[in-house]
């Protein structure tokens, strides 16, 4: 699964990455949580732009927005079947750039060891998402998303089953491609390659959603 990450590369560096139309203004973040904006990449007739969504998505006919706190993350294997999801895999595709994500261990004692997976290279993954539309009873507009996962690869198989789904730049215009096929958009559902990330022991400062900063990166205290 995924449930916290972060983001805090420079505009240009999303620009040239995803091939935005222009470099956004962007606020470095280092403990991105549930129910929080996130940045999201789509394609428009203009070209690639970044959007804010709300992590969790309220599919466009839920009477609960609550039901967005459940569908943070989507299954791969299921997500062209399941009706929260199935309309937004047809139609509404999104890339998702993080600079790493967090994952935590259960070790001895009842206690959970934070994990910050990042790509080994020092660049930015980009994790497939799905949005939605969803208006509320006045009418206000929410966008909202949520993050596909996977089978967990060798790194992430001692830390979680699961992992996000990663799309390499290559593919990039495939998962936004609108009228890509089911077939070859499942065969991106596959776990991102293990020599390509790292996981490193962070501190227990991110454990707690509401810190924020680059504290949330330093090292685990031996």
């Amino acid at each position: 699964m995924c449930g916290r990450f972060s983001l805090f590369a420079s505009g240009n560096e999303l620009a040239e990455r995803f091939q935005l139309a222009e470099s956004p203004l962007f606020e470095p973040r280092y403990n991105i949580a549930p129910t929080q904006s996130v940045a999201a990449v789509r394609a428009t007739d203009a070209g690639r732009v970044l959007a804010r969504l709300r992590w969790g998505l309220i599919p466009s006919w839920a009477s609960d927005p609550a039901i967005g706190n459940k569908l943070l993350n989507a299954r791969s294997e299921t997500v062209a079947e399941k009706p929260s999801f199935r309309s937004a895999f047809k139609q509404r595709r999104c890339l998702i750039p993080a600079s790493g994500f967090y994952e935590w261990q259960k070790q001895g004692a009842g206690r959970k060891q934070p994990y910050f997976i990042r790509p080994r290279d020092g660049g930015l993954f980009a994790f497939a998402g799905l949005w939605e539309r969803w208006h509320d009873p006045q009418g206000q507009l929410i966008e909202t998303c949520t993050i596909l996962t996977t089978t967990a690869n060798e790194v992430m198989r001692p830390l979680h089953e699961r992992m996000p789904v990663i799309i390499g730049a290559e593919a990039d215009a495939l998962w936004l491609d609108a009228s890509a096929s089911a077939d070859a958009l499942r065969a991106l559902f596959v776990p991102f390659a293990s020599e390509g990330m790292e996981a490193v022991p962070v501190g227990p400062w991110v454990s707690n959603a509401r810190n924020e900063g680059p504290k949330c990166l330093e090292p685990a205290r031996a």
